[in-house]
């Protein structure tokens, strides 16, 4: 068992003496409900705090105006955690027991879902309270704390981890709240590859002179009118679209998991009929649990893209949105966070935290429930039991599940996923699905989220320190990392995916909130209720 040392105990005392502060912040970020690549308040936010706290902090790192990356100390292991605080577009929610999406804003604006907002706040308090012992015990170390934008699309990590942010470090903690009290011990996260194919119609009268009408003239003043029009662009845009969604089979193994989406980004910018779009562009995002079968996905898109553009009179270009590894288990230093999470608790529920459940119920026309809530949110998981339970959802050859961006820190140091419970309503019946506003709304409630976002802080200050206090424990991580990858550089380990010169894609067209004459808006404006008629 591992031991409550007096460093630990004065971190979770730390934790507790600034929970409403903490708290607070974890609401701010939940308002501020900012989308990938456009966190500038919050990312503020974090940088502003972090300063006041004695870190220094390098803004906007690997080129990512919303990332941010703070150290402090000197000296002994180098430990590193991050926040995320990007929110989800169409997942706007006030924090009430009914539907009621942010008012002035387009129903469609951003929220927090998972929510990132506990997330990053979660790890922040962690890493906080060990500097706090760190200082009060006069412990040698250095702590590495990263902001991490755009993780809805994977976008940050692979970034800092191709331009050499991860370099050094001895070990990490990712936290993420989820459906348990945990540690993953070998299931980790999968790849997740994006990239933005646009296709641009720059020359269309070469089109136009394949398929010149004989009664037209050179200078016909109706030439454009009565000339054959170039398809262009949304005509590229659609062919890719539907010719992917005829080859989708064609790209995946018909057992495991994996996924492919699309979005479109821009539609043209044609203002006359007979003029062909310019421009188009679609996004392509793929998530499978092995590099080849990114590769495979990868070669079918491109082709695809060519053929559309080919068809179409369009030139095509790729932009990479990112390209993630898959994760790397660690389970010494698994099993040392899980002992730590046993050394606070399982979290606590509060009257108040069950009866808001309640409530979403009753407003759904539900028989409320005593508990609202499932049993494994106060309950901690052995990381065992959580990997048998992980391992009866897939195939025995597939290694990894889903995915997230943490696994670029994972081939850098050993590191650790922590879980903590970020409590979902209980089914009436099996298949019942709850709308997604109920579960958007729970996470800005701090009565349901404070208790497994404080459980997450105790847990990583108190693994920090270990590691830190406990060198031993520190190598048997370490020697298992050595072990897996052969070392960073090593026969089995595998390099960032991204070039270290890789250009973060921020100046695509991202969905976020815009001002104009009219005030803050959402880049989709706010519909006024006599504008619209329903057909049918």
């Amino acid at each position: 068992m591992t031991e409550l040392t007096e460093a630990k105990r004065f971190a979770h005392a730390w934790v507790d003496d600034n929970r409403d502060r903490l708290s607070e912040f974890d609401l701010e970020i939940w308002r501020y409900a900012e989308p990938a690549w456009r966190e500038y308040r919050s990312a503020r936010a974090y940088v502003d705090l972090l300063r006041a706290e004695g870190f220094t902090v390098e803004e906007g790192s690997g080129g990512m105006p919303t990332a941010f990356a703070a150290t402090w100390g000197h000296g002994g292991p180098t430990i590193g955690s991050y926040a995320e605080y990007d929110a989800v577009p169409g997942n706007s929610q006030e924090p009430v027991p009914w539907q009621s999406p942010r008012p002035g804003l387009h129903p469609y604006a951003a929220g927090h879902t998972d929510p990132h907002s506990m997330l990053g706040v979660g790890a922040l308090a962690g890493v906080l309270a060990a500097k706090a012992a760190m200082e009060r015990f006069n412990l040698p170390g250095t702590l590495r704390f990263f902001g991490e934008p755009a993780e809805k699309v994977c976008g940050s990590k692979p970034v800092h981890a191709a331009k050499g942010y991860f370099d050094g470090a001895d070990a990490f903690l990712s936290y993420h709240p989820l459906n348990a009290n945990t540690t993953v011990w070998e299931t980790h996260c999968g790849s997740y590859w994006s990239a933005v194919f646009t296709f641009e119609c720059a020359e269309p009268e070469k089109w136009a002179a394949l398929g010149q009408s004989p009664s037209a003239t050179a200078d016909s003043a109706a030439s454009s009118h009565i000339t054959a029009r170039c398809p262009g662009a949304i005509d590229a845009l659609c062919l890719m679209y539907t010719t992917t969604k005829y080859t989708k089979e064609a790209m995946f193994p018909h057992t495991g998991t994996w996924t492919l989406n699309e979005f479109i980004l821009a539609a043209g910018d044609a203002t006359a009929d007979n003029l062909p779009p310019r421009i188009a562009q679609i996004q392509y995002s793929w998530r499978s649990p092995q590099l080849d079968i990114q590769e495979r996905i990868w070669s079918v898109l491109a082709n695809n893209a060519r053929a559309a553009a080919s068809a179409t009179g369009c030139e095509v270009w790729t932009q990479w949105v990112t390209k993630t590894r898959v994760g790397l288990a660690n389970n010494a230093l698994a099993d040392l966070t899980y002992r730590n999470m046993e050394l606070v608790g399982p979290p606590v529920y509060s009257p108040e935290a069950k009866e808001f459940g309640r409530e979403v119920q009753r407003r759904l026309g539900l028989e409320p429930m005593d508990e609202p809530f499932a049993a494994t949110y106060e309950r901690l998981t052995p990381p065992q039991e959580y990997e048998a339970a992980t391992r009866t959802l897939l195939p025995e050859w597939q290694k990894n599940f889903t995915s997230d961006d943490y696994v670029d820190y994972t081939w850098h140091a050993p590191t650790v996923r922590i879980y903590t419970g970020r409590p979902t309503l209980r089914p009436p019946s099996p298949g019942y699905q709850y709308p997604a506003w109920a579960y958007n709304a729970m996470g800005g409630l701090p009565e349901i989220v404070d208790p497994g976002m404080f459980l997450a802080a105790k847990t990583i200050a108190g693994t920090a320190l270990d590691l830190i206090e406990r060198p031993e424990e520190l190598e048997r991580a370490r020697a298992e990392f050595e072990g897996r990858t052969g070392g960073v550089g090593g026969a089995k380990w595998v390099a960032p995916l991204l070039p270290p010169d890789f250009y973060p894609p921020v100046d695509l067209r991202w969905p976020e909130y815009v001002t104009t004459a009219r005030g803050e808006e959402w880049w989709l404006p706010t519909p006024h209720p006599g504008a619209r008629e329903r057909i049918g």
